[in-house]
């Protein structure tokens, strides 16, 4: 399993079941990678159509296989609703380095739910100390000309 780190672009979703009774939804993503956590802002009364346009990094190590989305909405008062999720596998991401921002479906209790629009991008980390010594192809020297 490669390691480096991983870009998630949340963009928006749409059609997002809405959990309120009374006006619309405040939600916001939960994002997991093995261990790590990453919390969108709330995107406050824009109910099943929010938009965020955030990005977040995670290191990425060998065990590391998916992606975790939850989303939520954000209740004053009570507990925070639980709006669906899914899983992104990453292998295909591993190997192509970027995808671009594309619907990924909804799901809670295995129904659709909505959809989300997620890029993603790895950058693998560099495995050779040596390839550090080189800049713009360059070995870097410590003579001066002048």
């Amino acid at each position: 399993m490669p390691r480096g780190t991983l870009e998630v672009n949340l963009v928006n979703a749409k059609g997002l079941k809405n959990t309120e009774i009374f006006g619309k939804m405040d939600p916001y993503v939960v994002i997991t990678c093995k261990k790590q956590q990453k919390k969108s802002t709330v995107a406050t009364a824009m109910g099943s159509n929010p938009e965020w346009n955030e990005s977040f990094v995670f290191g990425i190590s060998d065990d590391v296989n998916e992606l975790h989305v939850m989303i939520m909405d954000k209740d004053s008062g009570s507990k925070d609703d639980f709006v669906g999720e899914l899983t992104i596998p990453l292998k295909t991401l591993f190997v192509e380095e970027k995808l671009p921002p594309m619907k990924y479906n909804v799901l809670r209790n295995k129904k659709y739910h909505g959809e989300i629009k997620l890029g993603l991008t790895f950058t693998p980390a560099v495995h050779n100390d040596r390839d550090l010594d080189f800049v713009g192809g360059w070995k870097e020297s410590s003579s001066s000309y002048g």
